[in-house]
């Protein structure tokens, strides 16, 4: 895993500006912590910092070959059948990344077809001038964009491209549309010019010009398994997933929350891996079911943790450290948006950091809900909108509350044509009925819209720790599979997930393979909301700070002196904070 940047520039002697490619590589340091490399000529620069999983003395990048050149971030898991089809004899390293390289100067671009794994790299070919930007299909790395006059800026993170002076810090009424609509816009970065590369594309930058081509999609197939076939699929190709995503040459282990998927993650880790660590995040104070919430974690963790026999680690925080000023900003700071998902966002960032004390890759139970039908919204009636949009919870209490009146913000229409478009790139089968229809497009919603936001939360926090994340359930062999199984082997006992519980409850105690779906924890403190309002209360000090050409102060007044937060306002409070820091952390021009 790393971080990855670059520059070309066809019109321009880039060997003049060596200072500007360290400046771009310099931000990816939280992703890449083990080592740092560029490779510099005329007309192109490639800066890489390394988090060494595989092969830790002989994967150094920048990599190059034959006239390629070649920063690479992430990991491809079926790296050693592609070593063996390329040739041995043909490798100077154990490397992944060199099966990357040797495969493109085989296959060209067709290369990322045969790819099994998370990646985001960048190829330079010298023999025809051009750059490839390459993406994997589910979106599991990031990779972002910016068009020059005479070339375009590239990085795992827009940081690594704003540290160019080529790009500009412009937000406009369109970029804050998606930040407050939650839609997942395809190529949205949140700048003004600067785009996400789609995931499953290729783009190539030539004297010609930038191409597009998608090598990979959500495509819809009849399936003909019955049901017990499928169960038997499904835990055949999560076994073998799992056991590939354990290969590593560093300390690994599993998140584990105690609910189902980060469970049968964790059960089928500890068939193939002896001595398993697992970690999991607790707060202080005792936990008092919410809105979303029904039971406890702890102990569902604790019966996991037993019957496969790990050694466990519950990382239990403080309310005071999650309200901490510079907790913030350095989350702020690792995913670049301001989203205002506060301690949700903020816990995570410090599980991580612990974790990463004793390992440097975990397995995550993350996307399993997008993909087995698991949120309690799978089942609401929402035809004109995204369903997790139309679930009524705090997280989703009106986002343009805090805003000021007078930017005008139509947020409603702006989702909905959003929801058009995604909803018109669904394919159907000819005799699928309408519930199937209708089921096929929620599901395609969450794995083309919902699963990449909740990916990208997972990279940045986690990359920001210098930790590696794995996600066994985006394998995308098992994407196809789940996707086309019919909805009625998704809940065929009439719960959340049945077709996930049947297949791995072998692994599982019966407690957790029966415990319903319960989200990520977050902050029941008092002490916590009083702090947030403190914050804010600093914020409303300042009278003449940018983030008020946003913020509308008589909410933010109000806010600050009530006597009892709701969850909506307590949301609208982390959204405020989080738009403080981000504007005093990236100076924008709000071009609005």
């Amino acid at each position: 895993m790393c971080g990855i940047t670059g520059w070309v520039a066809y019109d321009t002697d880039l060997t003049q500006h060596a200072d500007v490619l360290d400046a771009m590589t310099d931000t990816m340091s939280r992703r890449g912590p083990d080592a740092s490399g560029t490779w510099l000529r005329p007309q192109v620069g490639l800066g890489h910092r390394r988090l060494a999983v595989i092969d830790l003395p002989g994967g150094a990048q920048p990599m190059e070959a034959n006239g390629v050149t070649l920063v690479y971030s992430g990991e491809v898991y079926n790296f050693a059948e592609l070593r063996r089809s390329l040739g041995e004899h043909n490798f100077r390293t154990r490397s992944d990344t060199e099966v990357v390289l040797n495969g493109y100067l085989r296959w060209g671009s067709a290369v990322a077809e045969r790819l099994n794994g998370m990646f985001a790299f960048a190829l330079w070919d010298s023999r025809e001038q051009k750059l490839l930007l390459v993406r994997d299909r589910l979106g599991i790395k990031p990779l972002y964009y910016q068009r020059t006059s005479d070339g375009l800026l590239f990085g795992s993170e827009p940081k690594s491209i704003l540290a160019n002076p080529l790009s500009s810090r412009v937000i406009d009424r369109d970029c804050l549309y998606e930040l407050f609509g939650q839609t997942k816009a395809p190529g949205w970065s949140l700048w003004k010019d600067m785009h996400e590369v789609p995931p499953g594309t290729v783009l190539t930058l030539s004297r010609n010009g930038l191409r597009s081509r998608a090598y990979w999609s959500l495509e819809t197939a009849e399936h003909t398994d019955d049901r017990d076939t499928t169960i038997e699929t499904v835990r055949d190709l999560l076994t073998d997933t799992v056991s590939r995503q354990l290969v590593a040459d560093v300390p690994q282990c599993v998140l584990l929350s105690g609910g189902l998927d980060s469970s049968a993650i964790t059960g089928l880790a500890a068939q193939a891996l002896p001595d398993l660590r697992t970690f999991s995040v607790d707060f202080v104070g005792e936990f008092q079911p919410d809105e979303l919430r029904s039971t406890a974690d702890s102990g569902f963790v604790r019966e996991v943790a037993d019957f496969v026999g790990s050694k466990h680690t519950n990382v239990i925080l403080d309310p005071s450290e999650l309200s901490d000023l510079s907790l913030r900003r350095a989350v702020v700071s690792a995913w670049d948006i301001p989203l205002g998902l506060g301690d949700i966002n903020t816990s995570l960032y410090l599980l991580f950091k612990a974790i990463r004390a004793e390992s440097t890759v975990a397995l995550s139970g993350e996307s399993a809900d997008e993909l087995f039908g698991g949120y309690p919204w799978f089942h609401i009636e929402a035809t004109h909108t995204f369903p997790w949009l139309a679930f009524s919870h705090s997280i989703n209490a009106d986002r343009t509350a805090v805003l000021r009146k007078d930017l005008g913000l139509d947020l409603d229409s702006y989702v909905a044509d959003q929801y058009a478009s995604a909803v018109a790139s669904v394919e159907f089968l000819d005799d699928e009925s309408v519930s199937e229809r209708r089921m096929r497009v929620v599901c395609h919603l969450h794995l083309t819209r919902l699963v990449r936001a909740l990916l990208d939360r997972k990279d940045r926090m986690s990359m920001a720790t210098g930790l590696e994340v794995r996600v066994p359930f985006c394998d995308h062999r098992l994407v196809e599979y789940v996707y086309n199984a019919p909805w009625s082997f998704k809940h065929f006992d009439g719960r959340e997930k049945s077709l996930l519980r049947a297949a791995v409850r072998h692994v599982l105690p019966q407690s957790v393979a029966d415990r319903v779906k319960s989200p990520y924890p977050t902050v029941q403190s008092a002490d916590y909301v009083a702090s947030l309002q403190a914050q804010a209360a600093d914020v409303l000090s300042e009278k003449d700070n940018p983030v008020f050409a946003l913020i509308d102060r008589q909410w933010l007044r109000a806010a600050v002196g009530a006597s009892s937060v709701p969850g909506s306002v307590r949301q609208g409070l982390e959204r405020v904070l989080d738009l403080y820091h981000w504007v005093d952390l990236y100076r924008p021009t709000l071009a609005i």
